[in-house]
């Protein structure tokens, strides 16, 4: 009998409730489906499992088989720091492609940390871009469709450090290091998508504003339901707890946000922390979001699975959050349920 996402709360015997955190995220590379039936395959995004990837209980070499035996879902989403450094050596390459290989798994997309490309100073930007390069090579190789990237500098937005330049230099400087990043994995023959995370990129009208200026066809965003906060408060130190503790100040408007880029989407991340008694998420109204997204028109891509609320519970030591797999298998519900509801309308 199919698991219905009330039967499986119940079997757990708790429920949950909101906060935010992400890395990195989720997509589909295939814009418009030919069928006028709204449709979307389901990935998985790596950092689903970012609790037990941080603590060395599960390593990158884990996630296809975690991926297809505990939640069927064939279709994969990296992200780079668990790599470890090791994109690059041909051996591990080698042997992580055999795995996906031997699994029947698809191998959609790397989520990429790196170096700010969005630098003012010319010379650090064209280093990012450049340090960008071996990631766009790493995927190609895997079989991916893409790369995703951010349009900031991570770190800071990590530590609080305010990133230089006006957000006019800084969309400057975005066309410039994103564009010469798009021409080089053109070559590829790979997209380069952008994804609301942090700083400038949570305004969706200083993204599309960059989107504007660029002709390259493997461009595009990811929008992350999540990823909208532009202020936070002060964490009171680089503990972990401390950091996932703070509390978002200024947010965009999710809703506004991921319609106004939809026009240059090529994949969804559907973020989720805390479900209510009848299995949806607490912090999006996953119905009215998926209508938005169908009625831009884009259909028949991949939307990721990215869940936080286990980092909050292994590493915040929050228990009213579900574990990894639950938190998995209940966003996987859901988003069934998006599906059947919408794509049957």
């Amino acid at each position: 009998m199919k698991t219905t996402r009330r039967t499986f709360l119940g079997q757990l015997g708790a429920t949950t409730a909101g906060l935010g955190l992400s890395t990195l995220i989720p997509q589909s590379l295939f814009p418009m489906g030919m069928d006028n039936k709204f449709s979307f395959e389901i990935s998985l995004g790596e950092f689903s499992f970012a609790s037990e990837l941080y603590s060395g209980k599960m390593t990158n070499m884990d996630f296809p088989a975690r991926a297809k035996e505990v939640h069927d879902i064939t279709v994969l989403e990296y992200v780079s720091g668990f790599f470890n450094g090791k994109h690059t050596d041909a051996g591990y390459m080698k042997e992580l492609k055999q795995r996906c290989g031997d699994l029947g798994m698809v191998n959609h997309l790397i989520m990429v940390d790196g170096a700010n490309i969005t630098s003012i100073n010319d010379k650090e930007r064209n280093a990012a871009v450049e340090g960008h390069f071996e990631w766009v090579e790493a995927a190609k190789y895997l079989g991916c469709t893409s790369i995703r990237v951010n349009l900031g500098d991570a770190m800071g937005a990590l530590t609080g450090k305010v990133e230089p330049g006006t957000p006019e230099e800084i969309a400057n400087a975005a066309v410039d290091g994103y564009g010469k990043l798009l021409d080089f994995a053109a070559k590829a023959d790979l997209n380069v998508i952008v994804e609301n995370h942090f700083g400038n990129s949570t305004n969706a009208d200083w993204l599309v504003g960059i989107m504007e200026q660029l002709n390259q066809k493997n461009k595009g965003f990811l929008p992350d339901f999540g990823n909208f906060c532009a202020e936070r408060t002060v964490a009171k130190s680089m503990d972990f707890k401390d950091l996932i503790g703070t509390k978002c100040l200024k947010e965009y408007d999710k809703y506004e946000g991921v319609a106004k880029m939809m026009p240059y989407t090529k994949g969804i991340s559907a973020k989720t922390h805390r479900f209510d008694d009848n299995g949806y998420d607490l912090e999006t109204d996953f119905i009215k979001m998926f209508n938005i997204i169908k009625d831009s028109g884009w259909t028949g891509g991949y939307v990721g699975i990215e869940y936080e609320g286990g980092l909050m519970r292994d590493m915040g030591g929050d228990m009213n959050f579900l574990s990894n797999d639950d938190g998995v298998r209940a966003t996987k519900l859901l988003l069934e349920e998006v599906l059947e509801k919408l794509g049957n309308e």
